[in-house]
């Protein structure tokens, strides 16, 4: 992922150690995930950009050499298998190339799937 062994403490943190391409392309995935979850606290964990709501997890990001990971734990990825079909896939996560257009609409609607299954868990 990163090359510096570096803890971090902020997303700022995190974003600034990679290239300006890149960090562009990091700030638009956080401002889309912002804008569709308003509420949404930031935090790092496992070392990487961090999104909660209502105290728990909502998705991941991470900057890597060839890609943008995107983790909105499996059920985000398993909701939209059809829509993510063309990119690379795990459990839980999608991967983003960065030399192409990033999905944001995409995004979003996977933000706001996860806000709804997060709110589900509250009640």
């Amino acid at each position: 992922m990163n090359k510096h062994k570096k803890q971090f403490r902020t997303i700022d943190e995190y974003i600034e150690t990679f290239p300006k391409n890149v960090q562009s392309l990091l700030e638009k995935m956080r401002r889309t995930i912002r804008k569709a979850a308003p509420e949404v606290v930031e935090a790092i964990s496992y070392q990487i950009p961090t999104f909660k709501l209502n105290g728990r997890y909502l998705v991941y990001l991470a900057a890597w050499k060839n890609h943008i990971g995107f983790y909105p734990i499996p059920s985000g990825t398993e909701a939209f298998k059809k829509e993510l079909s063309q990119y690379r896939r795990g459990k839980g996560t999608v991967q983003f190339p960065i030399d192409k257009p990033i999905p944001y609409d995409l995004v979003r609607k996977i933000v706001t799937f996860r806000m709804k299954e997060n709110s589900e868990k509250e009640r």
